[in-house]
């Protein structure tokens, strides 16, 4: 199977700092894949070289057979927002809008009218079991749940490429556990295909393929 985000050769620097040393990545459709590393080892770095959120100061990053560097900034945001969805270790929600409300903001943002919008929130919600708590205010959910909130909010518009940046990296490992299984279980009813960046050999085991990122290099 042809892969769908490829990079070559990719280098990032931050000033003189080289945080991505050369490095060559490959995703297939609907593949769960880890980069481990401990902190600092630059696979964050990398992660958002290949979401199209940081250029790469040397190589290239294809989507589906375009080069970021070949689309605008409109495309790429365009892009990110449609056909990627985003897991970071904080679930990063909004506190004024409804755990319904955050779990729709891709679909609302990309034009769909509100009803059909928090039906498909409330589907996917209510896969990772929280149908009791789609009115609540994220401030009053707990850890899990606040990144069960962040999941859904990453597949609900059935993206091709989910970025997770250590997703269970802010739980208990009871959670963390339940929210990882729950998580790939849907990528992978969906077709999707997932980036897992991780320091944890345990969450690792759950890829389809693995890289080992220290010092910037990627093997």
């Amino acid at each position: 199977m042809d892969a769908i985000l490829r990079a070559e050769g990719v280098d990032l620097f931050y000033g003189t700092q080289k945080a991505v040393d050369s490095a060559d990545f490959s995703l297939k459709r609907g593949e769960v894949t880890a980069i481990m590393g401990s902190s600092g080892s630059g696979k964050s770095s990398l992660l958002y070289c290949l979401a199209g959120v940081l250029a790469p100061t040397n190589g290239t990053v294809c989507f589906d057979g375009t080069r970021f560097s070949a689309l605008t900034d409109d495309d790429l945001s365009t892009l990110r927002r449609e056909r990627f969805g985003f897991v970071f270790q904080y679930g990063e929600l909004l506190p004024e809008l409804t755990v319904e409300e955050n779990a729709a903001l891709p679909l609302r943002l990309a034009g769909q009218r509100k009803a059909p919008a928090h039906a498909a929130a409330g589907e996917v919600l209510g896969r990772l079991g929280m149908t009791e708590l789609l009115q609540r205010r994220t401030s009053q959910l707990s850890g899990g749940q606040s990144q069960r909130v962040a999941v859904a909010r990453a597949l609900v518009h059935r993206p091709d490429v989910v970025f997770a940046d250590e997703p269970t990296g802010a739980l208990d490992s009871v959670n963390a556990s339940a929210v990882l299984d729950e998580f790939l279980g849907l990528a992978r009813d969906q077709g999707t295909a997932v980036v897992i960046v991780t320091h944890d050999a345990a969450v690792a085991e759950h890829a389809d393929s693995r890289y080992a990122m220290t010092d910037g290099i990627l093997k």
